[in-house]
Formats: C-alpha cells, structure tokens, sequence
C-alpha cells in the first residue's frame, strides 16, 4: 500500500505568471521487516542465500535483523516518472554488539519518459512477477536472475530494448587457489546489450530474453550470449506457477554469487532454472514450494536452494509469515587445484513479520 500526495510545483512555463500551475504526485511506499532466522549446518551464516557461500565447520545460529526494511518514493510530473528506493540489508557499518546501525544501500533511482528507462532499476533480464513469494529476502537466487544496475532502456507494448552496464566478474588465464587474478574491468567499455519480448493476457505473462556481452576487452575479449525464459502462469482459483529457465554465457546474470562469467580466461557456461508454486488456502493465507538450482561447465559449481512456507496477512498491510527450507553446495571440482570440491548445506528457519507502508 502506497500513500499519495499531491502537491502544486511552481514551475512557470513561460515568463508569465497567467500560466497554469503543474502539479505533482507524490507515491510514498515501501515496508518494515521484522526477521527471526536460524540456521543449522556446515555452510557459513548468511542474512540470505545468495548462491554463494563456503563449507566450515558445523555451526547453529539465529540472529534477529530489521535490516530489510525499505522505503521508496515516486514522483509523476506531467509525463515524467522518477522513483528512488533504499533498504540496509548488506550493511558493513551494523554492530550487533552494540548498536546495530545499519547504513542505507541505494536499490533503485530511475527516469522514466515515453517508453524510455535511464538510471539503475532491475536489469531488463528481470521478470520481477515470476519472483516467489518467500521469507528469504534473496528468493531462490541460486536459480533466478536477481541484478540490479544502471541502464537505458527503451520499452514498446511487448519489446524492450537496453544497454546496461559491461562488467566482466570472474578470473583470467594463470590464477591460482593461492592468487587468484580477478579480470581487470578498466577496459570494458562496450554496454552490455538486452533484447526482451513479453506477451500477458488472462493467464498470465511470459518473458522471452537474449543477452549480449563482451568480455575482458583487455585481454582474452570474448563475445557472450545468452537466453531467459521467465513466466507466471494462473492456475486454480488465486492458484500460480513461477518458472524461469536460463542458459548460456548469462555469468552474473543468473545465479547471482553462484557463477561469474569466466574462470581462468574461459568464458562460463551456466544452466539455470527457478520453480515456484503459490497455493491459496484463503483468502487470507498461503503457501509457496520453490526450488532454484545453478550449475556451471568451467567453475563446476552446483548450488540449490529448496523451501516451503505459510504466509497470512493479519490486516490488509501486516503480513506474518514462516519459512523452512535448505541451501545446498555440491560443486564437484575446484577450478584451480582440480581437486575435489568441498560439499555441504545448511537448513534454516525463519518467521518474518511485515507492514507495508
């Protein structure tokens, strides 16, 4: 829920004062979170399953965040759209010994006008409808595309065309376990390239997209590509399925810390996909099953992320909801020592309270 308001902007259109007033809308939203998460098993704490992680010694911990939190605000003037959003998850300045002050991470600030994107939003590889509803701030990430970044993208009924920021994550020729070589990303100076089609009716939406890229300019400069199949399919009643299937050169893309998009100068390939069922049990109440699962050729990760939760809505704007679930590494080889791979997982609890503001 969003509160409204609007306010007279005093902007002369010309040099007389006789001219119309333009008015503008306010659109203030966003939610606070409350979170209660324990987690149990040899892959390391984290707020969120990020698709990465690393395999330690077993270990329990429940920690309680507000950290989620968010608030975002949009303003309508005439054709003109603009929207900004900030939340605190991923904060490095929190204490939980003391004070847990969380700084602000910007999530999105955008323009938009006549069809035309320009600023940092979701990446037009994003269909934000087939996301599951889950507890997990970072739904199954390890079988979903999940970036944000600054683009220009221009948007018709059913095609979307974008330019998006080059970032080239991964490692070059000759790193080793002991020194590791990032790629340097001075040089990558060709936008990466998004071509999306949509089509939506009673049953639904699906999304069809292909990702162009150049990699490590510098040095190896390889050509990347990519496809994205994301849907949200209505099934029984308020019943749906969430779906997202993705292959190719996709690197950060998809998977988000899961796979990167080259491994000692080899351009990665990854294989992707996301389910998520949503049954209502009311009006009020219900439940999703999701499972995302990532898979790579070069760096052999293999990662999933599986659960199941109940959600119910206390008032319209207050949410309640419990989630139990498991995040699961099975990489088979590593990468630079050819060795294999420590293998592990971590199952997790978690009850989350929110009021959308």
């Amino acid at each position: 829920m969003k509160s409204i308001i609007s306010a007279s902007i005093f902007i002369c259109m010309t040099a007389s004062f006789s001219q119309p007033l333009i008015a503008s809308e306010y659109h203030f939203g966003g939610f606070l979170k409350a979170n209660a998460r324990f987690v149990d098993g040899n892959i390391a704490y984290q707020d969120s399953w990020t698709g990465g992680g690393s395999i330690a010694e077993p270990a329990k911990r429940t920690q309680f965040s507000a950290a989620e939190s968010r608030f975002n605000v949009g303003v309508t003037h005439g054709g003109v759209k603009g929207f900004a959003e900030i939340d605190f998850s991923g904060s490095a300045q929190g204490n939980a010994a003391f004070s847990n002050s969380y700084s602000p991470r910007l999530r999105h600030a955008y323009i938009s006008y006549e069809g035309l994107t320009a600023g940092q939003t979701w990446s037009t590889m994003v269909n934000t409808s087939t996301f599951a509803e889950t507890a997990d701030l970072g739904v199954p990430l390890a079988g979903q595309t999940m970036v944000r970044q600054a683009l220009v993208r221009y948007s018709t009924d059913n095609w979307q065309f974008a330019l998006e920021n080059p970032y080239t994550y991964g490692t070059q020729a000759g790193s080793t376990e002991a020194v590791i070589k990032w790629v340097d990303t001075s040089n990558d100076y060709i936008p990466d390239a998004v071509i999306r089609y949509n089509q939506q009716g009673d049953w639904g939406n699906v999304s069809v997209s292909s990702l162009f890229r150049y990699l490590d300019p510098e040095d190896s400069a390889q050509f990347g590509a990519g496809v994205s199949v994301a849907a949200k399919l209505k099934t029984f009643g308020k019943d749906d399925i969430r779906l997202q299937l993705h292959y190719g050169n996709l690197g950060r893309y998809v998977g988000t810390d899961a796979a990167r998009d080259m491994i000692n100068g080899v351009i990665e390939q990854t294989t992707s996909a996301m389910f998520a069922y949503r049954h209502f049990w009311t009006e009020r109440t219900r439940s999703s099953v999701f499972y995302g699962h990532t898979i790579t050729k070069e760096e052999q990760t293999d990662r999933f992320h599986a659960g199941v939760n109940v959600f119910t809505n206390l008032t319209p704007v207050l949410a309640l909801g419990f989630e139990v679930g498991r995040y699961q590494i099975d990489d088979e080889h590593n990468p630079y020592t050819h060795a294999p791979s420590p293998q592990g997982g971590s199952n997790y609890a978690q009850l989350s309270l929110q009021f959308h503001i």
